[in-house]
């Protein structure tokens, strides 16, 4: 998450208003309408947690549906409309293979706010824009994956949206028609939307924080660095990969589900590689660029926000693959019989050169001291894909970042285990969480109804947790600081920003616990074979951050 004044950014931005009295009543009128810039938008009402009414503007189109001549383009900005735009209902997500309804037609917004302005008062609350989890090619903002109903007990207005993905979001064939990262370019027209428009809800237009996990952390970090704020996806729908332009031309002509569908085939290894598709390097076509340069090179010249900044790990991360590896006779055999071609897939770094040869012996060195992997390697398979996946890159950005900015860094470790999970251990019957894996802590921000029960006060031990989660961000969106005063409510912990000498870090478990060096020895490796050194002459190449 991270923030500034006018802009907040979270690894975590107007104007006829109506005269009804929409405030925190819970005889809250059922359809809420306010006066946009752009026309009238009826809501809905929902309930937080708390009980409080939740005036919830949900599938608000922010962009020109992206289909036809369109696609692949970058987004063309809503144009202002007659008539009230009903936005009381979920949108469909961005096309992706899931039962969950989908639609080309996908760029829409959710605005979510439990105190509406009266009049020529505004309450100008504190705004929270969510990028979506999803590695780029899944997910989305719709309610039943990310509910609002407990982030709405703190004084906030929150915006959750959905964003081209995969194919469409993020082919790259470096021509004028389709230079790449069109997905972040749908973030860029959110971020301005908002800063259009968000007042109208009872948020203040300067005081924004971008919060993302996952693939949204990515693109949070990338905003920082960003002035705006190759032929396998063709053959894998019958489509030609000889030219660019050819690759192009057919892909256009694909109806949007078989791109949907088409996500399974890149798969290598098990379920790996995680990360299929990525943001580019733009080439300069005249176009507003999102990523003139690599973001490593951009923070190392100082070319950033530097704006206060959360990010963090959860205990576990991307651990649980383990088990697909360790219970599969066949991808064990393979991963022992030739670990030099599958642990750049499984672990994500460059492929079939001397460089990576020399990477994949020392990470079967540090790991597993050169032994073969069995079903007793599960712990030290566990930290290698959780290093390789998140860890050491979230460990690389909070240090870059706190040594070239003069705003204040905080870094976390999530390690809070509760009744609920991503992921059980397998013959647990879905009763007995693996450590605290990836997405877990999101389980305490949103409510994820696809998932897991609402929680009340039966649930005292997730109650509490959720206090604390959406308390430390909310206030960080408020201030700048997760822990601006200690509080009971908050362990009296004094979360203290993380520096390149002490590299403290808050661990968020049962308590709020301040510790130092977080896996000091695990990414020390990853420094050695990633030295920041290589980046001074990076052109367009995948690499860890």
């Amino acid at each position: 998450m991270i923030r500034k004044a006018g802009l907040l950014i979270l690894l975590a931005y107007a104007f006829a208003f109506p005269e009804t009295d929409y405030r925190e009543k819970r005889d809250a009128p059922e359809n809420p309408t306010v006066n946009t810039p752009l026309g009238q938008i009826k809501g809905s009402i929902l309930k937080s947690r708390l009980g409080k009414s939740i005036f919830s503007f949900r599938g608000i189109r922010y962009a020109k549906p992206p289909i036809n001549d369109l696609r692949f383009k970058a987004p063309i900005p809503i144009e202002k409309w007659d008539g009230v735009f009903n936005a009381t209902q979920d949108a469909p997500l961005c096309p992706q293979p899931t039962t969950d309804p989908i639609s080309e037609d996908c760029l829409y917004l959710n605005v979510y706010s439990t105190k509406l302005p009266k009049g020529t008062e505004n309450p100008k609350r504190p705004v929270i824009v969510h990028i979506h989890a999803g590695g780029f090619y899944s997910v989305g903002s719709a309610s039943y994956w990310a509910g609002p109903n407990y982030f709405m007990d703190q004084d906030i207005v929150l915006v959750t949206f959905n964003y081209r993905l995969a194919t469409l979001g993020f082919l790259s064939t470096g021509l004028k028609d389709a230079p790449g990262n069109v997905g972040l370019k749908d973030q860029v027209q959110v971020l301005r939307w908002v800063k259009q428009n968000i007042a109208t809800f009872g948020g203040d237009p300067d005081n924004v924080s971008i919060m993302g996990y996952s693939a949204g952390a990515w693109s949070v970090t990338l905003h920082m660095v960003s002035p705006m704020s190759e032929g396998k996806a063709a053959k894998f729908v019958g489509c030609p990969d000889d030219t660019p332009a050819n690759i192009l031309k057919c892909l256009k002509t694909k109806p949007y589900t078989e791109l949907a569908e088409s996500l399974p085939k890149f798969r290598e290894f098990g379920y790996d590689p995680v990360l299929i598709w990525s943001p580019v390097i733009e080439a300069e076509h005249g176009q507003e660029r999102f990523l003139p340069a690599h973001p490593i090179a951009l923070i190392q010249n100082g070319n950033f926000k530097k704006v206060p900044f959360i990010t963090g790990v959860t205990a576990d991360e991307f651990g649980s693959r383990a088990f697909t590896v360790i219970n599969n006779d066949t991808l064990l055999k393979e991963i022992n019989s030739n670990f030099e071609k599958v642990a750049p897939i499984a672990f994500e770094y460059e492929r079939n050169t001397d460089t990576s040869k020399a990477i994949s012996k020392a990470l079967k060195t540090f790991y597993f001291q050169d032994k073969p992997i069995d079903k007793s390697s599960l712990t030290p398979l566990a930290q290698l894909y959780a290093d390789s996946i998140i860890g050491f890159s979230v460990n690389r950005a909070a240090k870059l970042i706190a040594e070239h900015s003069n705003a204040s860094v905080y870094y976390y470790r999530f390690s809070y285990q509760g009744r609920y999970s991503h992921f059980y251990t397998p013959d647990s019957n879905n009763t007995v969480p693996y450590g605290v894996v990836h997405h877990d802590d999101l389980i305490y921000l949103f409510y994820i109804s696809k998932l897991f029960p609402l929680f009340k006060e039966s649930s005292p031990t997730e109650v509490e947790m959720v206090g604390k989660l959406t308390t430390l961000y909310a206030n960080f969106a408020k201030t700048g600081k997760p822990i601006p005063t200690t509080t009971e409510k908050l362990d009296n912990a004094k979360w203290e920003p993380f520096t390149i000498k002490d590299q403290k870090y808050l661990d968020i478990g049962n308590k709020l616990v301040l510790g130092e060096k977080l896996y000091e020895k695990r990414y020390a490796e990853w420094e050695k074979l990633f030295p920041l050194s290589q980046y001074t002459k990076i052109k367009q190449s995948h690499a860890h951050f």
